[in-house]
């Protein structure tokens, strides 16, 4: 049972919305395509976990504050009797590992340590299930899942999962004797109620509002979108050709003004002029008016 579904984290979603609208350094551009393929490989664990049929509850993408410390949890699965978190990496080619260390196979330069990660998280999950009152063994472990991945000198005792595991990974989830009661449920619902949706760690590169390129951003492929079918109902992308309804794409146009701008109001005309492309303003004030809380009237009204 999957009672936390992944989303795109804040950081992600905001450097593609940039990475459409203005020039990213080198160093953010490099960024977006490490948390792109973070994402994709995620997904890729998810549709195996989608599959399992055993009692268990699936929480995905946790982020959760324990002594003032950050705990980012990819998948963390509670059984009858175990709680296992999951580092999921979608690295690609060969790697080795040595003295404890994972490099790039023909290099020297050392790359963070996944196990490192998968220990920190559980030592830091371990208290904090502790104060509130679950005493539940921890296992875990950090699965590799392109398929394309090789880990050279991969030691024999770390909790490690190679791409050709995977499968019998889940058989083994499958295969756990698991009864989940009222506690299990209540540990589940307390994970998930402290799960922090901002991290202290993400850093944004400088941007305002007059420099950003106005106009609504593909949902397929988050390039911006300049053409408008003649029954102004639909927009399709000029890159990709993906076809989408008005009152999506204004709704997206919204939440992405709230996303950037969380100390902006949200009206008729500010939407209407990042959309840009949609050209009736009282088209935009029904879609906002249908799906937001409206405060105030006329000129003074803003939504929330």
């Amino acid at each position: 049972m999957i009672v936390k579904p992944r989303t795109m984290s804040k950081e992600y979603r905001t450097l593609l919305s940039l990475n459409a609208r203005m020039d990213l350094s080198p160093k953010d551009k490099k960024h977006l395509v490490y948390l792109e393929k973070g994402y994709q490989g995620e997904l890729k664990f998810d549709r195996l976990t989608m599959k399992l049929e055993n009692e268990l509850y699936i929480i995905n993408d946790l982020c959760l504050e324990q002594n003032k410390s950050f705990i980012q949890i990819d998948t963390l699965i509670i059984s009858q009797h175990t709680v296992y978190p999951y580092e999921v990496k979608n690295y690609e080619g060969d790697y080795r590992y040595e003295l404890g260390n994972f490099y790039p196979k023909l290099s020297k330069d050392e790359i963070r340590n996944p196990l490192h990660q998968l220990n920190r998280s559980k030592s830091l999950l371990r208290p904090l299930l502790k104060n509130l009152g679950f005493y539940l063994p921890i296992e875990g472990d950090v699965a590799f899942v392109n398929k394309n991945f090789t880990l050279y000198q991969a030691p024999l005792n770390e909790p490690i999962i190679h791409p050709t595991q995977l499968n019998s990974l889940m058989q083994k989830l499958n295969g756990i004797p698991s009864k989940l009661t009222n506690r299990h449920k209540m540990l589940s619902d307390q994970l998930i109620s402290l799960h922090q949706t901002d991290s202290p760690y993400t850093r944004f590169p400088p941007y305002s509002y007059g420099q950003l390129q106005k106009g609504p951003l593909c949902a397929d492929c988050h390039s911006l979108i300049f053409s408008v079918e003649d029954n102004k109902i639909i927009l399709v992308c000029d890159k990709c050709g993906h076809e989408e309804l008005v009152d999506s794409v204004v709704l997206r146009c919204a939440e992405e003004l709230v996303l950037l701008f969380p100390d902006l109001k949200i009206t008729t005309n500010l939407v209407h002029d990042w959309c840009r492309v949609v050209g009736s303003r009282k088209t935009i004030r029904r879609i906002l008016m249908q799906n937001y809380k409206s405060v105030g009237e006329r000129q003074h009204r803003y939504f929330e």
